[in-house]
């Protein structure tokens, strides 16, 4: 039966992705100063004001020097994004930390000791997903939601006198056929903020062709399928026009609803957080279940108490696309990756200031490598040899 569905995405000017974009940036600062810093940061956006907190671990030697970089580098990230307006602007806003120190008893649970290895941050259970729609091994209609936004944005910055402003959603619908394929797309929505100065006609001749460049060939919808700033205007936008969080765009960061999600976020934390480093294990271990072509669509899901090393149950399914029984490929992925906590870090790298990249455009479905050294290792695929073998 041909069924619909769809994913959104939302840009780095999206209110709730730049305080995930403000998180992952202190994240960054700590974690180059110190590796095994300890950072779990919130932030709060509204009309010109930033506030953050939560709770940080560092040497005493490092400690001062980091959290006196951190106001330089939050308005630095905001004038990155591109927010100079009259009343979200990255040199005028009021800026507010409440980081305070990481409280004791994570700490007791996390760190290792002599009788015992480190242990996860909390308790919580992980999502990874991959399947064969994309080149990158992502469900399609999120992975073009979030090309569309990458487009825009590129174009919008490499025009001093763009009419477009920082602030932008799409929303991608998808035609299924009887065997589960994505044929073609539905409907398409792209919401932008832009000038005053600007119509709806200029919005759509620079929006249009992105859209087109995007989706596949033949995929390209007609005009009254493509819905572009369908309110009529989006003049007030950012922070400015509603207020952001970190860790409210989950579905947007990880497989736009086409797979479960454990509910954890990911922005701001150090990945000694298993929401995180866990999350980013389940994917490698799906991404390569489905390069390896031992299914075409995988679901992995890791689960963990705090304070545990080793996590508590691990499960595949293959959804009836495995060319082995799920059991035996669960079996095979223990094999080939420690999923410790530490054992993820140091499999993937994760102790590197790399986390800025991911505050916008998806975690997942990027190329590993991509924004510098290390960057979403995650996305390799170098265990799908391994794991062939481990089932042949």
């Amino acid at each position: 039966m041909t069924h619909l569905f769809t994913s959104e995405s939302v840009s780095e000017g999206h209110p709730d992705k730049v305080c995930d974009r403000v998180s992952d940036t202190v994240l960054d600062l700590f974690l180059s100063a110190e590796p095994e810093a300890r950072v779990a940061c919130e932030t709060f956006a509204t009309t010109n004001r930033v506030i953050i907190g939560g709770e940080v671990r560092a040497s005493k030697e490092n400690l001062p020097t980091i959290l006196g970089k951190i106001e330089g580098a939050v308005r630095a990230a905001i004038k990155d994004i591109g927010y100079e307006q009259d009343e979200f602007h990255h040199a005028h806003l009021n800026f507010q930390s409440f980081l305070h120190e990481q409280s004791a008893d994570i700490a007791m649970g996390v760190d290792s000791g002599d009788n015992k290895d480190e242990g996860a941050g909390d308790q919580g259970l992980m999502f990874g997903y991959a399947c064969d729609e994309t080149d990158v091994l992502m469900p399609a209609a999120i992975h073009y939601s979030h090309k569309v936004l990458q487009k825009l944005a590129a174009v919008r910055k490499a025009d001093a006198d763009s009419i477009l402003g920082p602030d932008s959603k799409s929303q991608i619908t998808l035609v299924y056929d009887d065997e589960g394929r994505a044929v073609g797309a539905h409907k398409v929505v792209v919401s932008t903020q832009h000038s005053a100065a600007a119509s709806i006609s200029d919005i759509r001749k620079l929006v249009k062709p992105i859209v087109a460049d995007v989706l596949p060939d033949g995929w390209m919808v007609n005009d009254e399928d493509l819905l572009i700033n369908p309110t009529g205007q989006f003049i007030i936008g950012g922070p400015d026009g509603d207020a952001g969080l970190t860790g409210r765009k989950i579905i947007v960061d990880t497989y736009g609803g086409a797979a479960p999600h454990g509910g954890g976020a990911f922005s701001g934390k150090d990945p000694t957080k298993v929401d995180r480093s866990a999350a980013y294990a389940a994917r490698y271990l799906a991404k390569n279940v489905v390069a390896a072509g031992l299914a075409s669509r995988c679901t992995i899901q890791l689960a963990y108490a705090i304070g545990v090393a080793e996590p508590v149950s691990v499960y595949a399914d293959t959804h009836g696309t495995g060319k082995v029984a799920d059991k035996m490929l669960e079996e095979a992925l223990v094999a080939s990756m420690n999923l410790t906590p530490r054992g993820i870090r140091e499999h993937l790298g994760l102790n590197k200031p790399i986390y800025v990249p991911t505050s916008a455009y998806g975690h997942f479905g990027r190329i590993a490598g991509e924004a510098g050294p290390g960057s979403f290792s995650w996305e390799d695929v170098s265990l799908a040899d391994k794991l062939r073998a481990a089932v042949g």
